[in-house]
């Protein structure tokens, strides 16, 4: 239904969009620095299955009409960016709370809150202004309109970006978590770390209040 050669032109286009950070790279980075590997992965998940209802929202025609209006636009926008700043507050709220024995305990057994961090990472990435403008305004570009079945070929070529971001999203977060660890061994450390990674959040909610599209 949707050729080789259009499947890869795709790829290309998404690999080139996705491997520069934006929201969703910067979000599972900074809740890796706060709460470690689990959590990182569990955002990344999260983060793709958001994206996917973006997919899903372009290819029923929603995606246009966010796209097309600027109220609408920036609604969405400022929903995504104030979210961000509530994680990234309570994140440095809460720095003080990292040990490295309830690190060392937690470990030892299943993560809690597995479900809300996905819910959170799904929602940062339905609401990612990159995502929105990239899947209304690229995705369409692709889809071989004579063939039909068009929301089915937005939904097929969809799958693309979504793995290639699965992939790069859990690597950052692996390799920023990786770092967290380093810190492990210090209360001190862990409780600045947690903190770097609430400021991150917070930064990257207000840049994506002030940045998007000029109209």
């Amino acid at each position: 239904m949707v050729s080789t050669d259009r499947v890869l032109a795709f790829a290309a286009m998404s690999l080139l969009v996705i491997v520069i950070p934006g929201p969703s790279v910067l979000f599972v980075i900074g809740r890796a620095l706060a709460h470690g590997r689990r959590t990182a992965v569990a955002t990344a998940i999260g983060n793709v299955f958001g994206s996917y209802l973006l997919v899903v929202a372009v290819a029923v025609g929603i995606g246009s009409l966010v796209e097309r209006s600027v109220a609408v636009y920036l609604a969405v926008k400022l929903a995504g960016a104030a979210y961000l700043v509530f994680l990234g507050v309570q994140a440095f709220r809460h720095r003080k709370e990292l040990k490295a024995s309830a690190i060392a305990s937690r470990s030892a057994g299943p993560a809690q809150g597995d479900l809300r961090t996905v819910l959170d990472g799904a929602l940062v990435g339905v609401t990612n202004p990159k995502g929105i403008v990239f899947f209304a305004a690229v995705l369409p570009q692709f889809v071989d309109h004579s063939a039909g079945h068009v929301p089915a070929q937005m939904l097929l070529l969809g799958l693309v970006p979504i793995t290639i971001g699965l992939v790069t999203d859990t690597l950052w977060g692996l390799t920023a978590s990786a770092a967290r660890t380093w810190f492990a061994g210090s209360d001190r450390r862990l409780s600045m770390i947690g903190g770097a990674g609430g400021f991150t959040m917070i930064g990257l909610g207000l840049t994506v209040a002030v940045t998007g599209r000029a109209d």
